[in-house]
């Protein structure tokens, strides 16, 4: 039923026009028409005339209001615009800054340029002509727009720039604690910042160790953040963009002033003294530390608070304002690495990759973005490099160490600065065992000389399958190359006994610091410790032996009888006595100016050497009391002594006219 009615007018159109069709017909056979077919069809006509320009009529009318209405909405427009303008053009004229001028001016022209912004919206969704009254209106708000973003660019980088805040990394400290459930505190000297240290909630995978400081004053980020959102809104996000990383990046550059940190290029590292090079990378190291967690955590944290809500223009714009300054002291480390690979240097480099590692995490989180990709992807590089070089380093020591060539033999048998060196070196080289390790994994495995030293051969003979570090096998290669170094310095000296008592002092020295050190005895083992024990004990015996031994041979009674008798030749015994004091007077003379740096070893060879050779004395002239005369005796067994106790000081002196008579 309802369709009946839906077609009803349709059908009678029909009609109307299949009864036309037929009147057509049948004037086309007519020649002539009667009065009332002619009023008939006049009448026909009229009212075909009457609807025609009624319709004519509603078409005008139609046409006539929607070009009205069209007029009046681009009047409305035009005024609205006017408004937007004049308020625009007024601070053009001024050329005051408006957020110096109180929040009341602030809001009028932050909505002043949202109106305009909206009336290009407007004008556009109408898709007027470009010649047109809209199109016209159209031109002269993108105007309007483009004067109010450029201010706003304006306003944006002064805000950032005169409410940049300071602080003095100088005075900071670093404090991690797992423990500590309060998280951390930034101290600047006695003065706690602590109600100006946001905590990061974002990054709490190092929270201990992480702080935020604001950079710039809190009470501006919302209406940067108001200025930023705008000038996305109006398609002006690159301006506002890089107006943000221009003033960054400035401020990034000025703090790099203020940490210290030096513009160096690759050739200045290289031709830097070490112990400039030296004090840059330990300031590197601090800066490093500072850098990453507080200054670039709390970039980030900046970036987040403007443009955080702007899909991920908050990490562009902390990346490209950022990654200049983190590049450059990349580079630095870089440059370091690349340079000779000198002992001296090990420490430092090893300092210098503990610190990157460790600060890897901080950084892969604050660039975790495609747009930081190049600084995570150096950051690797760099550790990388550093790796190399610590390794490439701590192999060449071996080498130094085993090159090490004297010409003339160390001056009073002491302990060899060599000694010295490597056993200081190998204590400051158990801080980084960890490292280290981690670093040399494998390379025992291809370095023969270490898979091969004496020391690994007892170790794996007694403790069978045991594992050994891979620092543990290289200290116990050093020590072995050491002592062949130092076995080889011994034979520089013509006398025995000082060779005996060099190698003594130094072996003694190697045994005492690896006793004294936890972190060396845990490496380096009881074992190594007993057995250098045995060792310098047996130098000491060694030198006892060739020192004294032929000396006591002439307080024996052998040889001291006349020809064909037992009786004991006075002659004999005077000349026996004579030669035991020439040769301790030698001994006296030369023994005095050696050297046994240690007190309680010098003190118990003293003791070892005194209970032999007093006894010995004692002895001798105590039998022959009765065939010596008074004025032969240089010396009593108490002279004796402590002229021994005199022994090993490394200050020569001489027994010259000290003796009783002659």
């Amino acid at each position: 039923m309802g369709d009946c009615e839906a077609n009803f007018p349709v059908l009678e159109e029909e009609k109307l026009i299949a009864a036309a069709q037929q009147i057509v017909k049948a004037l086309k056979n007519k020649k002539e028409l009667t009065h009332d077919a002619r009023k008939i069809l006049a009448d026909l006509g009229s009212q075909l005339s009457s609807i025609t320009k009624v319709d004519e009529q509603k078409e005008h009318d139609k046409l006539c209001g929607t070009e009205n209405t069209i007029e009046k909405k681009f009047s409305e427009l035009e005024e609205q615009l006017n408004i937007v303008q004049n308020k625009v053009m007024i601070w053009e004229v001024d050329q005051s800054l408006i957020w110096d001028c109180g929040q009341e001016y602030t809001d009028d022209y932050l909505r002043s340029v949202d109106e305009a912004r909206i009336l290009i919206e407007h004008l556009e969704s109408l898709n007027v002509d470009r010649d047109s009254k809209g199109g016209e209106l159209l031109f002269r708000a993108h105007e309007v727009l483009q004067i109010a973003m450029n201010r706003l660019e304006e306003e944006f980088k002064h805000l950032l720039v005169q409410n940049k805040q300071h602080f003095e990394p100088e005075h900071m400290s670093f404090r991690s604690n797992e423990d500590d459930e309060a998280g951390s505190i930034a101290s600047f000297g006695d003065d706690s910042v602590e109600d100006s240290v946001v905590q990061r909630d974002s990054m709490s995978r190092r929270s201990s160790e992480e702080f935020v400081v604001e950079l710039v004053h809190p009470d501006v980020i919302p209406d940067l953040r108001c200025i930023a959102k705008l000038m996305f809104n109006s398609n002006y996000s690159r301006e506002c963009s890089q107006a943000f990383i221009n003033v960054r990046k400035d401020a990034l550059d000025d703090f790099l002033f203020i940490l210290e940190v030096d513009k160096l290029s690759i050739d200045d590292v290289m031709k830097m003294e070490w112990n400039s090079l030296n004090s840059k990378i330990r300031r590197w190291i601090w800066c490093m530390k500072v850098f990453v967690r507080v200054y670039l955590a709390s970039e980030k944290w900046l970036s987040d608070q403007i443009f955080g809500e702007l899909d991920s223009e908050s990490a562009v714009c902390f990346a490209e304002s950022s990654k200049g300054s983190i590049l450059h002291l990349l580079n630095f480390a870089e440059s370091v690495a690349i340079g000779p690979h000198q002992p001296e240097k090990l420490i430092r480099i090893l300092d210098m990759y503990e610190v990157l590692s460790d600060l890897v995490p901080d950084i892969d989180v604050a660039y975790s973005d495609d747009a930081g990709l190049c600084v995570r992807i150096e950051c690797q590089e760099v550790l990388r490099i550093l790796s190399g070089c610590a390794r490439t380093t701590f192999l060449e020591f071996e080498n130094a160490v085993g090159s090490s060539v004297s010409a003339n033999p160390f001056r009073g048998g002491g302990i060899h600065h060599i000694t010295r060196y490597v056993m200081n070196y190998m204590k400051t080289l158990t801080d980084y065992s960890k490292i280290l390790d981690e670093l040399l994994k494998g390379d025992e495995e291809e370095d023969s000389s270490v898979a091969n030293s004496p020391d690994s051969r007892e170790e794996d003979n007694s403790n069978g399958s045991c594992y050994i570090s891979p620092l543990a096998q290289y200290f116990k290669s050093f020590t072995s190359i050491l002592e062949c170094n130092l076995d080889d310095k011994s034979k520089l000296y013509k006398d025995e006994s000082l060779g005996h008592l060099f190698l003594m002092n130094n072996i003694h020295y190697m045994a005492e610091k690896v006793k004294n050190s936890h972190d060396l005895r845990t490496i380096l083992g009881d074992d190594w410790i007993r057995k250098h024990n045995w060792r310098f004990q047996q130098h000491a015996m060694n030198y006892e032996r060739a020192t004294w031994s032929s000396i006591l041979s002439l307080l024996r009674d052998e040889g001291l009888q006349n020809p064909g008798s037992n009786s004991i030749s006075r002659t004999l015994l005077k000349e026996r006595m004579q030669s035991f004091y020439v040769a301790f007077d030698e001994v006296y003379k030369n023994q005095t100016g050696w050297s046994i740096p240690d007190c309680q070893l010098r003190d118990d060879l003293r003791i070892s050497t005194s209970l032999k050779v007093i006894q010995a004395y004692r002895t001798f002239v105590g039998r022959h009391s009765n065939h010596i005369s008074e004025k032969h005796i240089k010396y009593s067994a108490d002279d004796l002594e402590n002229f021994l106790l005199d022994l090993f000081e490394g200050s020569p002196r001489s027994l010259h006219g000290s003796h009783k008579g002659k």
